[in-house]
């Protein structure tokens, strides 16, 4: 039997995705090479680059924690045309009509999920009903937020315009662009989710904790690690917090909980 917080056969990897390969590509390739389940965090469109988060083995049952961490992009946008897909991969249009304001909206704001996506409407994924040529589908809205979008450069002679944006998960940045007017995203590099940062990539393999190393941490003994692995349920205690909680034994992380009922209840187990 694994010792107590023993998290064998479980890590993840910080890829610098390259453009024109998809992030199922990409997390294919890290299960072949390592032999192990893999997933990813967070998927990147084809033509963009930068962080891709790809979990392997027993880190794949913390994708939940990672997936709503927020995401920092960079963003080249290409002003005075227009794409069909609001990105290079659509049927592009020259306009001429250059934005007067290069200001993208932030806050709170609402966005209809780009016909393109993977996202499922009545059972299908909506890029597949494009690629078939409809158009005219009912598109699900979302309420997402942006932080900051800040304008880093412009240059005016080649009609471009580079942006800094720092957003909640689930942001389409295609759709940020485009509001601009004529403009779409011509490039798209992510350079941050959450804590996890586009210079740390490699082709290392990384313990699980740094995953969610910033979640509040309750330190367990022996003991108290083998009753959860066993799963018997911890008394709360004394300075317990709302919402996930790491489980973790001699620095090594043995589980997510949350407080429920003075109890602690596990939602993952890694050992």
């Amino acid at each position: 039997m694994a010792e107590p917080g023993s998290v064998s056969e479980a890590g993840f990897l910080l890829v610098d995705k390259p453009a024109g390969r998809t992030s199922h590509q990409i997390v294919a390739a890290a299960r072949r090479e390592h032999g192990l389940r893999a997933g990813h965090a967070g998927t990147l469109d084809p033509f963009a680059t930068g962080l891709l988060i790809v979990l392997l083995g027993r880190a794949t049952r913390l994708q939940r924690y990672v997936l709503g961490l927020p995401k920092t992009y960079l963003a080249t946008a290409r002003l005075g045309w227009r794409s069909t897909t609001g990105d290079p991969e659509g049927e592009l249009t020259e306009t001429g009509k250059v934005p007067e304001r290069l200001q993208l909206p932030t806050g709170r704001i609402t966005q209809r999920v780009p016909l393109t996506s993977a996202v499922r409407v009545d059972g299908e994924r909506l890029y597949k009903k494009a690629h078939r040529g409809e158009e005219d589908v009912e598109r699900p809205r979302r309420e997402v937020e942006v932080y900051r979008a800040d304008l880093l450069e412009t240059e005016p002679e080649r009609g471009l315009a580079r942006f800094e944006i720092e957003c909640s998960a689930g942001t389409y940045i295609r759709t940020l662009v485009e509001e601009l007017g004529d403009a779409y995203c011509a490039e798209l590099r992510r350079t941050a989710v959450g804590h996890l940062r586009l210079e740390d990539a490699s082709q290392r393999v990384l313990p699980v904790e740094p995953l969610v190393a910033p979640m509040p941490e309750r330190k367990l003994s022996a003991e108290e690690a083998t009753k959860v692995i066993h799963g018997v349920k911890l008394a709360v205690g004394d300075g317990s917090r709302e919402g996930p909680i790491r489980l973790t034994v001699d620095g090594r992380l043995l589980a997510i909980a949350r407080a429920r009922d003075g109890l602690l209840k596990t939602e993952v187990v890694l050992a």
